[in-house]
């Protein structure tokens, strides 16, 4: 199934044989089938659509691959891991996000490149400006359709589908399904084959999803234990962007080595905050939804959930981070049992336990409690307490009493007589 070209390359990225998710939409999209594409995060995704669609490509006639990422972030990421595949085929692939030197952009799109990989606002800034030229395109893909699906990205999505030649090809593609996924003839006027493996996929390594109990003002002080746990490394995601900068500050005066993923921040400061983390520089990157959306991290061994996310696909997609292609790792939740009993509700399909910290590691067994050491009183000896009798204590010595009162009458009656005249 796979072209020689790309075999090599393909087993240098661990693989030796197809995953699911890439033998199952193959054939679909090489014949230009639109594709709903529902895999398990760490399946190979990415080189799902990648190899059969580049397959079709022909070098020199313009852009014919436009993939759409909700984060600058997957973009690159997906950018670097298609182009070795596309360099053995004669192909150029370009990233284009926001946040970035647009000039530079620009300049970048003059040397027609095949396959644009970018997120969705920036890319329908450069159609616009007539710079991103879409009439010989032939495919779309939207990478984590379930959340590039929603506003504003709907909008900016269907903005570059009408740019775009009447026929061209659409893949969707992600780890959870949305109702938007179900009504595409609505949106964008296309039929789609829907190729859901979710259930019979197990790429997944194993993953131990624990449950720390604890106050709010205790959150970080255990960010600050599991940092310091041996070998230990973690994506910290945040519900809001404002706690994670509050949690940022904190830790900045404190012992722990960690980087920020925050939207406010410039593209540079980002990808450099990326690139510790996977240099294993830092132990903590701290990020929100949208910034670790669809991030491949070698062996990550946990994901931490600062606060306990409010929507079942979050937690899919923040879980999905560890356990990829095999390896073994942990989601770790940090709450009250208000919001245990919440998420167990929200994610019944996970066997959530109650995680503790014993002797330097994670467990789900709590930590014996101390006995408590009394003293015991000597017992008497057999001896004594037959035969012996304890002696009675002395009786006090009475004090003698003086009679002081006839000798001072008898010195009154005296007093005077032995008086020398």
């Amino acid at each position: 199934m796979i072209a020689e070209a790309f075999r090599p390359l393909w087993q240098e990225a661990g693989f030796d044989q197809p995953t699911q998710i890439q033998d199952a939409v193959y054939q679909p999209l090489k014949n230009d089938v639109n594709v709903v594409g529902l895999a398990p995060t760490g399946s190979g995704k990415t080189l799902a659509f990648g190899l059969p669609l580049l397959e079709k490509l022909v070098p020199g006639d313009g852009i014919q691959l436009l993939i759409l990422s909700p984060s600058q972030e997957l973009a690159i990421q997906t950018r670097n891991v298609l182009q070795p595949y596309a360099k053995a085929v004669g192909l150029r692939v370009i990233g284009v996000t926001g946040n970035a030197n647009v000039k530079r952009q620009k300049e970048q799109l003059k040397t027609h490149p095949e396959v644009v990989v970018g997120t969705a606002g920036r890319l329908v800034e450069l159609a616009n400006a007539g710079t991103l030229k879409l009439h010989t395109l032939q495919t779309i893909v939207v990478d984590e359709a379930d959340e590039l699906l929603r506003e504003p990205g709907l909008d900016q999505v269907r903005a570059l589908t009408m740019a775009s030649p009447a026929d061209t090809q659409m893949g969707f593609f992600s780890a959870t399904a949305s109702p938007m996924l179900s009504e595409l003839d609505k949106w964008f006027g296309i039929e789609a084959q829907t190729i859901d493996v979710r259930k019979t996929d197990h790429t997944q390594g194993v993953v131990q999803h624990l449950f720390v109990q604890t106050d709010n003002a205790y959150r970080v002080e255990w960010l600050r234990a599991l940092a310091h746990l041996d070998d230990f490394q973690a994506l910290v995601f945040f519900n809001n962007n404002g706690q994670l900068e509050k949690v940022a500050s904190i830790l900045h005066h404190q012992a722990v080595k960690y980087a920020v993923l925050s939207r406010n921040d410039r593209s540079i400061n980002r990808a450099n905050a990326l690139a510790a983390f996977r240099k294993h520089k830092v132990t903590l990157l701290l990020v929100t939804d949208l910034a670790g959306r669809g991030l491949d991290l070698k062996k990550l061994p946990a994901v931490v959930n600062y606060g306990a996310p409010k929507r079942a696909e979050a937690y899919i997609h923040r879980a999905g981070r560890t356990g990829r292609m095999g390896n073994s790792g942990y989601v770790v939740t940090l709450g009250d049992d208000h919001d245990r009993r919440d998420l167990k509700k929200l994610v019944p399909q996970y066997d959530l336990r109650r995680g503790y910290l014993v002797d330097g590691k994670l467990t789900t067994e709590a930590p014996k409690a101390k006995p408590k050491v009394e003293t015991p009183k000597a017992a008497p000896s057999v001896e004594q307490s037959t035969f012996e009798r304890k002696p009675r204590k002395a009786a006090p010595t009475p004090k003698p009493v003086v009679k002081h009162k006839k000798k001072r009458l008898r010195d009154r009656k005296n007093k005077g007589k032995h008086v020398a005249k």
